[in-house]
């Protein structure tokens, strides 16, 4: 698990990974979450940390999970909690689960499990947690059903208060809770992307005839989207006007599987590409500049961890099928000024080759 020049590897996982999360209710340290995807084996959750001397990923805890691991979030107001997507030989299953108190335990702890997201009759694809910290609501989302859920962690309960259905054609495939609006979500299906309001569970304004695989909102800006589509690459939305993107950032040689915006400079935007790679995007002036190339192989999952000359410590975690950007220190760094203008000085990037090892690596910003 040491650090070297080909980068910090985390050896410690016994089967194959397709999912990696940070912890960003964890402001203390920079911590993810690695699930394994085992069909004969017992499954496991791994609590991973970065080192204070970034010299080492460290296993702060190893859970056992029942089942194949397809999507993990974490909880963004509790760093011990955590939700899951996972297949058994019943079908799919999405649950809540919390990170039991260790106390020096020499033996693992078993995963408290909260509560389980039943009613489900389709294939479950996501689930959703608002991303501005606490709040009461939880949206699991299969291939024919959006779900929202009044959820109590403290009291281990689930209670869905709605629920809305697309029609036969669509094919839900995943979506983005609007951060400046917890009564709307995006929602992606194979050919289009939905607003939805949460009150009502109707569906309003659309991109019709569109292969997207991705979307997320501008974190600084409302009403602004980017989409990650086959055709087109990426695409910059102003959702009161959807005739026409604000802009195009073609750029690539193939598909794009994900986009996600930085919390802090929004302009910036990381893609994951195929060919599979990762380019760290800047959609200024008349050409779109990739500051920094990522090339990848058989990538299942990645996580960056950027280092600004900021009071922030910038995380983002990249996946075939999800990516995100977070912050997970409000300290500076020793002898570094706070200057909210500056750049991205490096890029750490963690990725997972779909079987036992993680590596964190450093490359040039």
């Amino acid at each position: 698990m040491q650090g070297g020049s080909s980068g910090i590897v985390y050896g410690g996982l016994k089967y194959q990974a397709r999912c990696i999360a940070d912890v960003r209710a964890d402001a203390g340290s920079t911590t993810f979450l690695a699930g394994t995807l085992s069909l004969k084996e017992e499954n496991e959750v791994h609590l991973i940390r970065l080192s204070p001397a970034e010299s080492e990923l460290v296993c702060d805890g190893l859970f056992y999970h029942p089942n194949e691991i397809w999507d993990l979030k974490s909880c963004p107001f509790d760093h011990r909690v955590f939700s899951t997507v996972y297949t058994s030989g019943e079908g799919y299953g999405a649950a809540v689960w919390k990170i039991p108190e260790q106390h020096g335990q020499s033996n693992t702890p078993q995963l408290e499990q909260l509560f389980e997201l039943t009613g489900h009759t389709g294939k479950i694809r996501r689930v959703l947690w608002w991303p501005l910290g606490k709040h009461d609501k939880l949206i699991s989302i299969d291939d024919r059903n959006i779900f929202l859920w009044n959820i109590d962690t403290s009291n281990k309960s689930a209670k869905v208060i709605s629920q809305g259905s697309v029609d036969m054609l669509p094919n839900l495939r995943g979506g983005a809770w609007d951060p400046h609006n917890h009564n709307s979500i995006a929602a992606i299906s194979d050919s289009s992307l939905h607003l939805w309001d949460l009150r009502s569970m109707e569906k309003s304004v659309a991109i019709e005839h569109a292969h997207i695989r991705d979307v997320d909102y501008n974190p600084k800006k409302q009403n602004i989207i980017a989409t990650a589509e086959d055709e087109f690459g990426i695409r910059l939305w102003d959702l009161r006007m959807l005739k026409h993107p604000l802009k195009d950032l073609p750029g690539h040689s193939h598909w794009t599987w994900t986009v996600r915006h930085n919390p802090e400079y929004d302009e910036l935007l990381l893609v994951c590409l195929t060919p599979p790679s990762a380019s760290l995007v800047h959609p200024r002036g008349k050409k779109n500049h990739y500051s920094t190339h990522i090339p990848t192989m058989k990538i299942a999952s990645m996580v960056l961890h950027g280092a600004p000359t900021t009071h922030h410590y910038l995380l983002l975690c990249l996946m075939m099928e999800g990516l995100f950007w977070n912050q997970s220190s409000p300290t500076c760094r020793e002898n570094e000024a706070c200057q909210p203008s500056s750049a991205l000085r490096r890029v750490c990037c963690l990725y997972n080759w779909c079987c036992t090892e993680l590596c964190l690596v450093i490359v040039p910003c």
